[in-house]
C-alpha cells in the first residue's frame, strides 16, 4: 500500500473514531436521562438505567452513521486544510478526485462492516434491552408473536387469560382462528373456534362460532369479545425490527408471508440495509464536494453547519420516500432507490471541476 493511501485512510478512521466516540457520549447520555425519568418511580439498582442505556445506544449510533460519516469526512478535510496538506498533494501530483476515491472506498468498506457486524451486534442488543424493560412496563401480561404456526396472543382482561391463534390475517379479520379462555388460575372456561374473526376493533366480533364450554358444543353465529388488541395495534406491535439481525428479519419475513401479514415493512428495512453501504458512500462524496466547495470560508463550525444542513434535508427526503413506500403510494423498491439516485444526482452535477478545487 502506498504510503499516502495509509496516511490518509489514517487520518479519515482516526476522524471517524473521534466523531464516533462524540455522537455515542451525547445518546448515551440522552439515554440515561430518559431511563431516569422511566425509573423515577421505580425501585431498581442505580446502576440499572446505566446499563439499560448502554444496550440501548447502539442502535441509535446505527441510524446517526450517515451523519457520522459526513462530520467525519467534514473533519477529514478540515485538517487537511488546517495543515496546509491538501495543497501539498495537488503540487505533488495527487488530485482531489484520488483522495475522494480513497475515503469513498473506506466509506463503502465500512458499510458493509457495519451492516454484517455492528447492525446484528446493536439489533442483539436492542432485542436484550427490550426484555428486560418489558418487566417494568405495565403491558407485560400482553404479549404478541408470529411463528411458523401463525400469530399467537395473549391478553388479560377482565380477570380473564386469552390465548389467540390465527393462522392467518386478511386486512381486518383473523383466518382460522382458535381462542382459549382461562381464569386467573389458569384454569380452562371455554375455548372457541372461528373462520373468521373481525378485528378492527377491541370488541372483536367472531362469526359462525363453535363454543366449547364444560364439554358442550355450542354453534353461534355472531359473538363478541373483549381485548386489548384491534388491528393496529397488532400491526404495531411489530414494527421494532431494530431489534431483529437480518437472518431473523429473513425468518420473520417468512412466517408473515405464511400468515399473509404486510411484508412493507421489513422489506423496506432489508432494502435499506442492502443499500446502506452506498448511501454511505454517497454522503462521504458529498460532504467532500461542500468541503472543498467552502475551503474559502475560514470558520470551521460555519462548513460543519452547512454540510449538517443539507444533510438534515437528505435525511428527511430519504424519510419521505419510506413512508411514500410503507403507505404504498409508490413501490417498496422505488421508495429506497429513488433517494439514492436523486443523491447521486446531486453528487454528479457538483462535482464538476472538482480537482480544480
Amino acid at each position: 500500500m502506498k504510503t499516502y493511501i495509509k496516511f490518509l485512510s489514517k487520518i479519515y478512521l482516526n476522524s471517524f473514531l473521534y466523531v464516533s466516540l462524540i455522537i455515542f457520549s451525547l445518546i448515551f447520555i440522552l439515554n440515561l436521562l430518559s431511563e431516569l425519568d422511566f425509573f423515577k418511580d421505580i425501585n431498581v439498582h442505580s446502576y440499572f438505567p446505566i446499563y439499560l442505556s448502554f444496550l440501548n445506544s447502539p442502535t441509535y449510533i446505527f441510524e446517526m452513521f450517515p451523519f457520522i460519516f459526513l462530520i467525519s469526512t467534514q473533519l477529514f478535510f478540515i485538517t487537511l486544510l488546517n495543515n496546509n496538506q491538501l495543497s501539498i498533494f495537488k503540487y505533488s501530483g495527487l488530485k482531489n478526485s484520488r483522495i475522494l476515491f480513497i475515503i469513498s472506498s473506506i466509506s463503502f468498506i465500512l458499510g458493509i462492516l457495519i451492516i454484517t457486524l455492528f447492525y446484528s451486534f446493536s439489533s442483539s442488543l436492542k432485542n436484550f434491552y427490550l426484555d428486560l424493560k418489558s418487566n417494568y412496563t405495565t403491558d407485560e401480561k400482553y404479549l404478541a408473536v408470529i411463528t411458523k404456526n401463525g400469530l399467537w396472543i395473549k391478553d388479560v382482561i377482565d380477570n380473564k387469560i386469552l390465548i389467540i391463534n390465527s393462522f392467518k390475517i386478511d386486512q381486518n379479520f383473523l383466518i382460522d382462528a382458535y381462542i382459549s379462555e382461562f381464569d386467573e388460575n389458569f384454569e380452562i372456561k371455554r375455548n372457541i373456534v372461528s373462520p373468521k374473526i373481525d378485528i378492527s376493533e377491541k370488541n372483536w366480533t367472531i362469526f359462525d362460532a363453535e363454543v366449547y364450554e364444560k364439554n358442550v358444543k355450542q354453534k353461534l353465529k355472531i359473538i363478541k369479545i373483549k381485548t386489548n388488541f384491534d388491528y393496529l395495534i397488532i400491526q404495531n406491535l411489530f414494527s421494532n425490527l431494530s431489534s431483529l439481525s437480518i437472518l431473523e428479519l429473513l425468518e420473520l419475513r417468512k412466517n408473515y408471508k405464511s400468515l399473509n401479514y404486510s411484508l412493507i415493512d421489513i422489506d423496506i428495512q432489508l432494502l435499506k440495509l442492502v443499500s446502506f453501504p452506498l448511501y454511505l458512500m454517497l454522503m462521504t462524496i458529498f460532504s467532500s464536494i461542500i468541503m472543498l466547495g467552502t475551503k474559502e470560508l475560514k470558520s470551521s463550525i460555519l462548513k460543519i453547519s452547512i454540510g449538517l444542513f443539507f444533510s438534515v434535508i437528505i435525511y428527511y427526503l430519504f424519510n419521505f420516500f419510506s413512508v411514500l413506500g410503507k403507505t404504498e403510494k409508490i413501490n417498496l423498491f422505488s421508495s429506497v432507490l429513488l433517494p439514492i439516485l436523486l443523491l447521486t444526482a446531486i453528487n454528479y452535477l457538483m462535482i464538476g471541476k472538482f480537482d480544480e478545487k
